[in-house]
């Protein structure tokens, strides 16, 4: 039988270390003039922009020159992660049963999250908002620093070295497990600093960009029906 429990440890400074807070707005703001430049598509308002269908292109040739990568990367997670494997008695020498044996594994796991500049993006100008319909938030492979993985024999001593290493085989695949439990703890933040990232690229691009607030969605969110529709018009 084996289980696996999953405990968070905050680390010093919070759970959250967001790379996009050293980037954004500040390093963005100085940048943004020669990525506009470089783009080369910066039109005279959002209305003409949307007319002309090069809200997407234009949108998504700006991020790829800040960030010099395909991706926007948003948040990186960092958490002590405790994995614990648990083993039923089992029988011994001359049928005699052997304890239970439950071994730990303490590990320090880094997880970044960020956005595919190169799927799927979606832009709706409906009553003077901007919706941003956004690919789906992944994750690079997490991190794991080897160096601090330590292991420890809570329960049982007979047969623990056997379940240390399937524990040991098993961490890549549960830390990826893991961050996939993650993304709902950053999707908020991936929401609030995709919003500030188009709202510092509208308000850079274009001269009456700055009036438009911007909302963003995830795939499997729903938006407004009104919105839907024309969505679907389109």
């Amino acid at each position: 039988m084996l289980w696996i429990g999953i405990v968070l440890i905050l680390t010093v400074g919070g759970v959250y270390v967001f790379k996009s807070c050293r980037d954004l707005p500040g390093d963005i703001a100085d940048r943004s003039g020669n990525a506009i430049r470089q783009v080369g598509r910066a039109l005279a308002d959002v209305a003409s922009a949307f007319k002309r269908g090069t809200v997407t292109t234009s949108f998504v040739s700006y991020a790829t020159s800040l960030t010099n990568q395909q991706y926007f990367q948003f948040a990186t997670l960092k958490q002590m992660e405790i994995f614990t494997q648990k083993e039923a008695p089992s029988t011994g020498f001359g049928y005699i049963p052997l304890p239970e044996v439950v071994v730990e594994a303490r590990v320090p796991v880094e997880y970044t999250y960020y956005l595919d500049l190169n799927g799927k993006w979606e832009f709706v100008l409906q009553d003077n908002v901007i919706y941003v319909f956004a690919p789906q938030i992944q994750f690079n492979k997490p991190a794991v620093d080897v160096s601090r993985l330590t292991y420890e024999v809570k329960k049982g001593y007979l047969k623990s070295d056997d379940a240390q290493e399937r524990l040991k085989s098993s961490i890549t695949s549960l830390v990826i497990l893991k961050a996939k439990d993650n993304v709902s703890l950053v999707r908020e933040t991936g929401r609030k600093q995709t919003e500030d990232f188009v709202e510092t690229w509208l308000a850079k691009s274009f001269t009456d960009g700055h009036k438009y607030p911007v909302k963003v969605y995830f795939p499997g969110e729903t938006p407004p029906k009104k919105l839907e529709l024309i969505r679907k018009i389109e």
